[in-house]
Parts: C-alpha cells; structure tokens; sequence
C-alpha cells in the first residue's frame, strides 16, 4: 500500500492519496484546488487517481474534488443522501471500495457536519485488521472538530449530542487501540480548539488524552464540551461562503491568466477603478509606510484566514509584494479560499512606488513600554482583536475587545476620542486590524502594538482577566 499525507500549514489542512500498488489505482481524500500536488505524487510512483472524496463540506477552503475530475478519468464519490451538486457515486455507510489489495470502508460519522464520513483504510496483504483511518474532522489530535458551523446554539447542540453517538458507537469503542488516526483538520486549522502538533495520532492515544473526551463523563458533559465558545476561534466571514460552494461543487479553475505587473501608474489606474490593494508585506514594513488605504496581511502561515477575513468577496485585488517569487505563491493562497487571480502586482514594489512620488501612508508602531505609559497616562484607548481563548486568559485592563474576524462588521463599536492602540499577540494580527479600520477611514488615530501581548507579558506589565 503506498501512502502520502499532503500538509498545508497556511491552512492547517491534510490530504492524502491512498494506493494499491498492485493495480496502481489510488484514492484521494479531501484535496485542495492546487490538485497538481496529487497527479505529481502519483506519477512518481507509477499510480493513476481513480477515485476522490470529501469527508464533507469544508468550510475552511475550496475543495480540489472538481479539478481532479476535469483533469482524468476519475471518479468522484460521496454519502448516500449527501446535497451534492456535482456529479458522482453515491455510498452508504458501510460500502467498501476495493483496490486491489486496498479497501475503503465508508463509515458515516456526523457530528462535526451532517455528511461527514471517514474512511477505514484496509491493507488486504497485512491482514483483516484495518491499516488506518482517515478521520476527515471526526476525531483531531488532541482534539474534535467543531460542530457548531452550521446554525446557531440550538444547532451546534443537536449537533454535538450527534458527535457524542458518533465518537462512542463508530470510533472509540468500536475501533482498535492501535489504529493510525490522520485526520484532514491539523494545526493550523480553526475547526477545533485545541488541536495538537502532530500530524496523526492513534485511537487509543486519544481514548486517554484528548483534552474533550478526558474531561467528560457524560453525554451532556461532552455536548457542553465541544461548544464551549470561550475555547473555540472566532470564524472568519469567508468561511459563510465555502461550504456552499463545495457542496455543490467548486467552479474549475480552466487556464489561469497571468496577473499583469503593473507600473504604478497603471497601479494607480486600477486603483481608481475600484481595485482593493493587499499589502502582503510585514507589518513593520507596511507600517514605514503603504500605498493609502492599502490592507495589511503578511505572507505567512495565517495568510489566507485573514486576507479571507479582510477582503470582500467579488473584488479585484492588486497585490505589492517584496518580491516577484512571491507572487504565485501568494496566488494560490488566494485561489484556495475562493479569490480570482489578481488583477495585478505593483512593479518594483513599494521602492518603485517611492521613487515616483507617490503619496504614502503609515500605521505607527508603538512598543509595548511606550503603551504601558500611554494607558497609564489615560491617553490611549486599546482594542484587543485577539481569539476568545486569548482574551480570556488575560489582557490590558480597560481594553476594548472585538476579535480579528468579527471586526469587518462590528467596525462601528470601535472606541474614539483618543487614539487607538490595536493589540494581538505579536502585532500581525493587530496590524491587518488596523489597515482594515484605516481603509474605511475610521477615526480616531491608529497605532499598532508591535510584539503585542506576548511583549507586553515578557515586560511584566499587569493583565486582568
């Protein structure tokens, strides 16, 4: 059996490809849209995709499932019942999909989604035991995955006392302690809480140690558990647009056009057009200084959850980077949670942009000691746009607290009369915050808190919780 586990930090996602290598057939669980990653892996071993499944619709990033199928003969599968717009074989709970000496058991496993389903993977060579278990989001290291992505408090626990059948009857009592666990929500990802470092895990590893099923003793317990608000991330607005899409099929990419670089005098042509500038520069550096009204989101691990946060959707982006290599890279980011191609990158980046005499913005940056003065002084307001768990676990004592992915509309609460300092934990986040309220011109003067609370903890200055 050949096996690869393909990790995308950006998004805190794994897929993998599955294969018998007899027969050369395989399987793809769960891909991204960039689906040349799988036709690579399995043409250096010799393999042809023949089938691909969601665990469910995702809510964090565009499935790969439509690509697959446009780019070969593959053929798509999905739960019996399951609301699935795009064409494929239909399965049940229970149905096993034979690959020469590999078989795939579908287990329906609800809880975190309604479709969701995870697949007992059998190596016929080995034995009648199964070889592993790709979890989807129904078991996470360390970890479940949420169950309250779908409606409101009611939902999320109808929802969860689902997931506690779920986790009982089909995964923790019914499935050996040694089985490998490799589920498609990582680090990284926000669909859970708590998810630990590692990349898989194994049933009873978890049965012992994960940090829900250890504490709860009862199904109310556990329904309390897994929709504890306090210890879940906020969601950000782009992932209401996601599961959607997937379910009824993501629209296929075709041949991607070149985004144009621009001199900025075409830059500025778009921009008057409408375009939205995405500063994908650090945030120290975006601070010296920007294009006026530009965004802020740094090239990074956390780059598509909160250029999705920021940017609208249906928009044209022009895009300044530090340099040309960075720029399909930072495409594909985009393309995975559902953006077009830019419209285009600034030429020569902001030093070209500098030395035609633009006009330029900054976000100032304040250290951590200055803004202990600022606050004691009674001369600065502090808004915190950190995770609820953050927050929770102390913060500045008369901060202002809206976290990252609510701030696009709850913009209008934002404290004024005196200048904003706007906190995170290392002053990324604070600073894609504060690009955003400086685009819509809210008032008053802006400063980014550089190192954020992890500085401000490290200088010994009080926290309240």
């Amino acid at each position: 059996m050949f096996f690869r586990q393909f990790y995308l930090e950006s998004l805190g996602h794994a897929s993998y490809l599955v294969g018998d290598e007899a027969t050369g057939k395989a399987l793809v669980l769960d891909p991204r849209r960039d689906v040349n990653v799988y036709f690579d892996a399995a043409q250096s071993q010799g393999m042809r995709i023949c089938y691909a499944i969601d665990s469910h619709g995702h809510n964090d990033y565009l499935s790969g499932i439509s690509e697959l199928a446009a780019r070969a003969p593959i053929q798509a599968l999905g739960l019996t019942g399951a609301p699935l717009g795009y064409d494929h074989q239909s399965v049940g709970d229970g149905a096993t999909i034979e690959v020469g000496d590999v078989g795939f058991e579908v287990l329906h496993t609800p809880g975190h989604t309604p479709e969701h389903v995870s697949l007992l993977v059998y190596d016929r060579t080995a034995g009648d035991e199964p070889a592993l278990m790709l979890s989807g989001g129904a078991l996470l290291v360390g970890d479940l995955a949420r169950p309250d992505l779908l409606g409101g408090p009611t939902e999320a626990k109808d929802a969860a006392r689902i997931f506690c059948h779920t986790i009982q009857e089909k995964i923790l009592w019914s499935l050996p302690d040694f089985l490998e666990v490799w589920p498609t929500h990582v680090k990284g990802s926000l669909c859970g809480g708590s998810i630990g470092s590692r990349l898989s895990t194994t049933i009873g590893f978890e049965r012992k140690t994960n940090s829900i099923l250890a504490r709860v003793s009862s199904s109310e317990e556990f329904v309390e558990e897994c929709i504890r608000l306090d210890n879940l991330p906020a969601v950000p607005p782009y992932w209401r647009r996601m599961r959607e899409q997937n379910l009824a099929g993501p629209p296929l990419l075709g041949v991607l056009p070149e985004p144009q670089a621009l001199p900025v005098p075409d830059f500025n042509e778009r921009r008057a057009e409408g375009a939205v500038v995405l500063d994908c520069r650090s945030p120290d550096t975006f601070g010296a200084g920007h294009v006026p009204g530009a965004l802020n989101v740094g090239l990074g691990t956390s780059f598509p959850t909160w250029a999705g946060t920021v940017l609208p959707p249906d928009i044209d982006v022009l895009l300044v980077l530090d340099t040309p290599d960075q720029l399909w890279p930072t495409v594909w980011q985009l393309l995975r949670i559902g953006y077009g191609v830019p419209a285009g990158w600034l030429a020569g980046g902001m030093p070209a942009w500098r030395t035609a005499a633009q006009d330029m913005e900054v976000l100032p940056q304040v250290t951590v000691h200055r803004l202990h003065e600022l606050v004691a002084a009674g001369e600065v307001n502090v808004l915190d746009v950190r995770q609820p768990a953050e927050w929770a676990g102390g913060h500045i004592e008369g901060a202002h607290f809206i976290t990252g992915a609510e701030l696009p509309r709850r913009a209008d609460e934002i404290p004024t009369g005196k200048p904003l300092a706007v906190v995170c934990g290392s002053g990324y986040r604070s600073s894609v915050g504060g690009s955003l309220l400086a685009m819509m011109h809210k008032e008053p003067p802006l400063l980014n808190v550089i190192g954020g609370m992890s500085a401000w903890n490290s200088a010994g200055y009080p926290t309240t919780t």
